[in-house]
């Protein structure tokens, strides 16, 4: 793990044209309606998964690259919550990148489990897969 870079970080929020996106609980819910439809649609398998204030954990199984994945969420996610209207037109919503990750064990992916469901603070909108 790479210490803080304050430099980075005050360069970064200088960088940035609007206040940072919050999920409130009907974003929350609408950002895990979408990464269980997406899912569904790419028959991906979700484990597990976190939506959070300012950030979303996953747990996902599928035969493509992690930053795929991470990038069919932010489309889904955009389009519903569009949909929805919960927004001015134009608000960013997501980071450029975001953090993605093979899961090579069982090992591995029993921890990231655990990880998003369990050491993130306060439940607020959590799936859990169902054991087969």
């Amino acid at each position: 793990m790479l210490e803080p870079d304050a430099k980075l970080k005050a360069a970064e929020v200088r960088s940035m044209d609007q206040t940072p996106y919050e999920l409130d609980a009907v974003r929350r819910n609408a950002v895990l309606r979408s990464i269980q439809k997406v899912c569904v649609y790419r028959r991906w398998a979700l484990l597990a998964a976190h939506v959070r204030t300012n950030h979303v954990h996953t747990v996902v199984r599928a035969e493509v690259q992690p930053e795929l994945v991470l990038n069919a969420f932010k489309a889904y996610a955009s389009r519903l919550l569009n949909q929805m209207q919960v927004d001015v037109a134009g608000r960013k919503r997501w980071a450029r990148h975001g953090s993605t990750r093979w899961l090579l064990t069982d090992d591995n992916v029993s921890a990231a489990i655990h990880y998003v469901l369990h050491e993130q603070g306060d439940e607020m909108a959590v799936f859990r897969a169902t054991a087969p």
